[in-house]
């Protein structure tokens, strides 16, 4: 080993006791996709054997993108085993809820030591790679991902940023993330809720990620919840977003889950990417916290997205829980060729590739203070208007509702839209208070004079089934009318259940469907439908406690 090898290990047995280990250490992307291959074995297939072989190259080989499967238990994150190390010291700041839960401190002390013993018994391979999170030197937290699969170390390349120069104290700022599928929790001596455990340890700056908990996205979603739960005592906004910038210097940033056109809206040929998922605002403006993108891939529409359509078969890609075609291996199959709408591995199908496969990126990827902030939903009940400009107590009230909702027959039970209600536009990786974030956010577009709409991507002419999704060219012209301030004077006319100004213009858009009931052909029963959906408003407000957090219920 050189001397950078022998003091991270040296650190490593400081911080965990590692001492009967080897380790392969910042491997390049190749020699990780050569070892992913070689070494990753775990299982891949209900009932199947736990020394399966977990990635895979396609037709193109090394040239072509690295193919992953997770445990079939764990195609998503396990929200479930997700907890905080309840440390006398955080409990009264963390916000502890269902998909973030305490950790009792001497069961995850016992686990911690557990784990070491169990890798250092059985002499493991450990793959190490040193990342950072942020790009701004003054923010970015040194990032240490050590675990047992190589692809893993694949993943934490491709999504963070390397080589952040002016980081002062990078030691005593450093956060470890100790990956070990092969571990097997015990819940009566450990306290876990099953065999497997994502833990946050804020008080030493420890991951710890046990048992079959080994998609990928958790290796990302980790760290995102530990940038959110530092940068809030900094002073700063930590933010689940996609965000950009204009042609004459003008940010803007979206919020919004899943499903809501967050990605694609942010991909704009006349705008600069800064990234597509977790960003800061801080005091000098936007930053990206990571160097990488992590998509979904069922059902992709390669015209409508053709950066993820070009990069799927990159060198230097990973895709994740896709299938290959029926009667080929993987290696016989082109990634060009896979079937991005077979589901029968998972519905949350993935692909991780750099930010530099996107052609359109802001250097750095790091901009202004945004002019623009965009609320994105996805309202499948086709009650909400296209698009709503707000004012600050009713950016307030949506953002901490962060409402979307869930489309029929895409959950087992779900034979009609449903409401799905996440503060922040992220909940679950919210590790402060919902008035924590809210209440940066308010400064910050009250500092930087930006503007807010409610921009709705759902249903038209009904609910699902019976209306049409927004045209995609038409949600377009609305968002660029926002980010261009032509919607800043607009004349308005007042929505009578949702109290939301709803613009009766805008270039390059019908009239007649910015206020949406004029959609509907049966007038009696969107009256309905709306007084519907504000009842789930009010239910949320009050489930969620949001007054007591200073929110005013604001229709």
């Amino acid at each position: 080993m050189d001397a950078s090898t022998m003091d991270f290990a040296g650190e490593l047995e400081q911080l965990f006791g590692l001492n009967g280990v080897s380790y392969k250490y910042n491997l390049s992307k190749d020699e990780l996709f050569d070892e992913a291959l070689a070494n990753d074995r775990g299982r891949i297939a209900e009932g199947g054997p736990d020394d399966a072989q977990k990635a895979y190259a396609t037709k193109l080989g090394k040239e072509g993108p690295l193919v992953y499967y997770t445990d079939p238990t764990c195609t998503g994150r396990p929200v479930k085993d997700t907890f905080g190390v309840a440390w006398p010291e955080v409990e009264d700041t963390v916000w502890w809820k269902p998909d973030f839960q305490k950790f009792p401190v001497a069961g995850y002390e016992r686990l911690l030591k557990d784990v070491v013993a169990h890798l250092n018994e059985r002499k493991s391979t450990l793959y190490v790679k040193d990342v950072y999170c942020g790009h701004d030197p003054r923010y970015a937290t040194p990032y240490r991902f050590v675990g047992e699969y190589a692809t893993h170390a694949f993943f934490a390349h491709n999504m963070f940023p390397k080589g952040i120069k002016g980081v002062e104290d990078e030691g005593d700022k450093r956060w470890t993330l100790l990956n070990v599928p092969s571990f097997r929790c015990d819940p009566e001596i450990h306290g876990s809720n099953s065999d497997r455990a994502v833990i946050m340890d804020f008080k030493n700056r420890i991951g710890l990620v046990v048992g079959r908990s080994d998609y990928c996205g958790v290796v990302k979603k980790t760290m995102f919840t530990v940038m959110n739960f530092q940068m809030p005592a900094m002073g700063e906004m930590s933010m689940h977003c996609s965000a950009n910038v204009g042609k004459r210097g003008d940010g803007a940033i979206l919020f919004g889950l899943s499903g809501t056109g967050k990605t694609t809206l942010s991909a704009d040929p006349d705008r600069l990417l800064i990234g597509d998922d977790e960003h800061a605002w801080t005091s000098d403006g936007v930053i990206n916290y990571e160097d990488g993108c992590y998509a979904k891939l069922i059902d992709l529409d390669k015209e409508n997205e053709p950066v993820i359509a070009a990069a799927l078969s990159m060198k230097g890609t990973l895709i994740e829980n896709v299938p290959a075609l029926p009667g080929k291996t993987m290696a016989e199959c082109h990634p060009d060729e896979l079937d991005l709408f077979d589901s029968s591995v998972t519905e949350n199908t993935r692909f991780s590739y750099p930010l530099s496969c996107n052609p359109n990126v802001q250097q750095g990827a790091q901009g202004p203070h945004p002019e623009t902030i965009v609320l994105l939903t996805a309202d499948a009940f086709g009650v909400l208007p296209p698009v709503s400009i707000l004012d600050k107590k009713q950016v307030m009230y949506h953002f901490t509702q962060g409402f979307t909702s869930k489309l029929a027959g895409t959950e087992v039970g779900i034979t009609e839209p449903k409401a799905a209600f996440s503060a922040c536009f992220g909940a679950p990786f919210m590790a402060q208070k919902p008035g924590v974030y809210a209440k940066l956010l308010a400064e910050k577009m009250e500092q930087h004079n930006a503007r807010c709409i409610l921009l709705n991507t759902g249903w038209s002419g009904g609910a699902f089934g019976v209306g049409k999704r927004m045209s995609l060219k038409h949600t377009r012209a609305l968002l660029n009318a926002a980010l261009e301030g032509k919607l800043d004077d607009v004349e308005t006319e007042l929505h009578p259940i949702f109290n939301l100004a709803m613009p009766t213009s805008c270039p390059g858009v019908p009239d007649e469907i910015l206020n949406p009931k004029n959609t509907w052909d049966d007038k009696d029963a969107y009256d309905a439908a709306a007084k519907k959906l504000h009842g789930m408003f009010l239910e949320n407000f009050e489930a969620k406690n949001l007054g007591e957090l200073g929110i005013e219920p604001v229709m």
